[in-house]
């Protein structure tokens, strides 16, 4: 079940078989059915997940009901609020299996312990960290620069994978459009105008 953490791991830094094998020991296997949480709002995010097999969503609700989704997470990505991973506040948002999935939780006190015991991981984790703020900071940038269809090109071009596996309303949450907008920018691009 580790494999594709230790392929990720490993395209990112080096770490030997022996780092690798102490680092798995504090990671906690965890199956999770379609349509269950990993993490429900008001809750301390307790763990970072890293996705082995099937995907997961970020969102939050806003006063009104509406969904606002932050992230899609595919096999090979990570899933978590950081913010309350870190500091043990409760959490804003929820994050639910849309398929079934198979996780690799890891606590912050086992997280601590990795840190501390394979400085690798130390490294690893500052760069899936400022990976991830480059990426939100574009992302926020193209929803106030670009249009609703130049943000649904570039997902269809960065993340295939998302567009053929997430229904369209949720794709329609995620660029911060309704339904009905993604709907019509579909049709043109389907129309070629």
């Amino acid at each position: 079940m580790f494999k594709f953490l230790q392929q990720k791991v490993n395209d990112t830094i080096s770490v030997s078989e022996e780092e690798f094998d102490y680092a798995k020991t504090l990671f906690l296997p965890k199956k999770l059915r379609k349509r269950r949480f990993i993490l429900e709002e008001g809750e301390p995010c307790i763990y970072t997940t890293f996705v082995e097999k099937g995907l997961l969503r970020s969102y939050t609700i806003d006063e009104k009901g509406n969904e606002h989704i932050l992230q899609f997470a595919l096999e090979g990505w990570w899933s978590g609020d950081l913010y309350s991973f870190l500091t043990g506040e409760p959490s804003e948002y929820n994050i639910e299996a849309l398929e079934d999935s198979e996780l690799l939780l890891i606590t912050k006190e086992s997280w601590d312990q990795l840190l501390r015991e394979v400085p690798a991981f130390e490294r690893y984790f500052r760069i899936l960290i400022q990976n991830n703020l480059i990426a939100t900071q574009r992302r926020l940038m193209g929803t106030f620069s670009t249009t609703a269809e130049e943000r649904y090109q570039k997902m269809l071009k960065e993340f295939p994978d998302v567009i053929q596996r997430v229904p369209l309303h949720m794709i329609a949450s995620y660029l911060g459009v309704t339904r009905e907008t993604l709907s019509r920018i579909r049709s043109q691009i389907a129309s070629g105008s």
